[in-house]
């Protein structure tokens, strides 16, 4: 199955469970560009809103049932997945978290050129026994990945720490900045239905993501208690569904919104004063460089991808150690008491995200890795589609700190 050098259309599966949150955003991103490039895209994964917007962006998608966690259905979920690879007879296959990535590899075992990006590490996720049986399946299964994708130095530093060995490839996330993109804060509240009854000018957080253990809502809101007495009429919107919601709002103050699942974050982030993200861990999260591309500052754990997705002067007002309510307090009712640095830390944040963080670039450096794995090949758009400065409103000062995004590599021995 291993791709000629002179074929023009190399076919990738894409092989993707969890089917929403940043991960869908990546398989979402990542097939678009690949199909405007002229490969041949398959996607497998649970039906979903994701299956829907794959096909509409011309992407093949097989529908895969598996769950979000391993269990006693791994061995038909496996089977089920040897069956589509037979069916589909991809050139390469990209597996994409935790699920996806223990599935994949038992279903090829190395037999096609197989990526593997972890989206944060599974025993990160977990404790007691359960972290140690995953540690042991990420050190025995790098043998059937031709490559480890990880979206920051962090989070291969903490593979490797793991004594997770192979050949590593780091390539940060990268987001649309056509899409997020600044906007007056006022005109967007107002039609935002959630926000009715908030007094206009109330200082604003928001926090985007999945309602659970990983993104620390509920750090945040022991944390709010403080800023709630330091800033009175200041209010917070958790922007998002998941497992924790019903226990979340239990725990929540009136001053807290629960926005629910949204399809498109945007707005969000143009309404707030400022973007909270208390992970308790992550590779590299999408909300703070989204957040960032409108314009806003963020106050973010310091845990993987974190201090990299970051400008670096802004390290430290917006960097506060994982699982400490007092100093997230601290922090964010500093921010909101100050617009003048919000609004400094909002700038040098969009200037960042432009010059490291542009999707495009992210694309081409994955496809970089592709055509180590498997020779080059012809796409069917000019690489300029890619390759140029974004119009960004920025003006062109913007334009011209717009640079590639560079994939790094670190090759290690694979044990067998």
């Amino acid at each position: 199955m291993h791709l000629s050098s002179t074929a023009p259309h190399p076919r990738v599966l894409h092989l993707t469970q969890p089917v929403d949150g940043g991960v869908a955003r990546v398989v979402t991103d990542l097939v678009q560009a690949q199909l405007s490039d002229g490969l041949d895209v398959t996607v497998a994964c649970p039906d979903s809103a994701l299956t829907t917007n794959l096909r509409g962006l011309g992407a093949r998608v097989r529908h895969w049932h598996a769950t979000r966690s391993p269990g006693t259905s791994l061995v038909r979920e496996v089977r089920h997945l040897a069956r589509v690879i037979d069916e589909v007879r991809p050139d390469l296959v990209h597996a994409h978290s935790a699920k996806a990535g223990l599935a994949g590899r038992l279903a090829v075992r190395g037999r096609i050129p197989t990526v593997f990006q972890p989206h944060a590490w599974s025993f990160e996720a977990v404790g007691g026994g359960t972290a140690t049986l995953a540690l042991m399946w990420e050190r025995w299964g790098a043998r059937w990945a031709s490559r480890v994708l990880c979206v920051s130095e962090a989070e291969r530093a903490t593979g490797m720490g793991a004594r997770i060995t192979g050949r590593w490839t780091v390539v940060p996330n990268g987001i649309d900045p056509e899409r997020f993109r600044p906007a007056a804060a006022d005109a967007v509240r107002a039609g935002l239905a959630p926000l009715a009854g908030i007094h206009p000018a109330a200082p604003l957080a928001v926090c985007v993501g999945r309602l659970c253990r990983q993104k620390g809502q509920d750090v945040l809101l022991r944390a709010w208690e403080t800023v709630e007495r330091q800033v009175p009429d200041a209010r917070l919107v958790l922007v998002g569904d998941g497992p924790d919601h019903d226990r979340l709002r239990e725990s929540a103050p009136r001053s807290v919104v629960f926005a629910g699942a949204v399809a498109d974050a945007s707005p969000w982030y143009q309404a707030a004063d400022l973007v909270v993200l208390p992970s308790r861990w992550e590779g590299m999260a999408l909300a703070p460089l989204e957040a960032m591309a409108c314009g806003r500052p963020v106050v973010v754990t310091d845990v993987d991808g974190a201090r990299e997705s970051l400008p670096p002067s802004c390290s430290t007002p917006c960097l506060v150690p994982p699982e400490d309510p007092a100093a997230l307090a601290g922090a964010v009712t500093a921010l909101l008491a100050d617009p003048l640095l919000r609004e400094s830390l909002g700038e040098q944040g969009r200037r960042h995200v432009l010059s490291t963080h542009d999707v495009r670039y992210t694309a081409e450096a994955v496809s970089d890795v592709y055509r180590d794995l498997l020779g080059p090949w012809t796409a069917t758009t000019p690489s300029a589609q890619h390759g140029q400065p974004l119009d960004t409103g920025c003006g062109a000062e913007a334009n011209r700190t717009t640079q590639r995004v560079e994939p790094t590599e670190y090759r290690e021995s694979i044990h067998s």
